[in-house]
């Protein structure tokens, strides 16, 4: 695998905006400062981790909410 380059792949890839925005939207809320230039080497383990944490707890609570309009 190439260095710096994630094998992961957006099913809609219109959405990698979306979590982008997301992304930051949650460090915002948690008081971590996102590097402008999009490096995140120096960022610790634990900042990154409650991002994605966060981010997962979002995306289960949009799922849920579309689920129980549906039902």
């Amino acid at each position: 695998m190439a260095r710096g380059r994630s094998r992961n792949q957006l099913l809609v890839p219109e959405a990698r905006a979306v979590l982008e925005q997301m992304k930051f939207e949650v460090a915002t809320q948690l008081g971590i400062q996102l590097p402008a230039d999009g490096y995140y080497g120096n960022m610790t383990t634990r900042d990154m981790g409650l991002i994605g944490g966060n981010i997962t707890r979002r995306l289960v609570q949009i799922a849920e909410q579309q689920i129980g309009v549906r039902i």
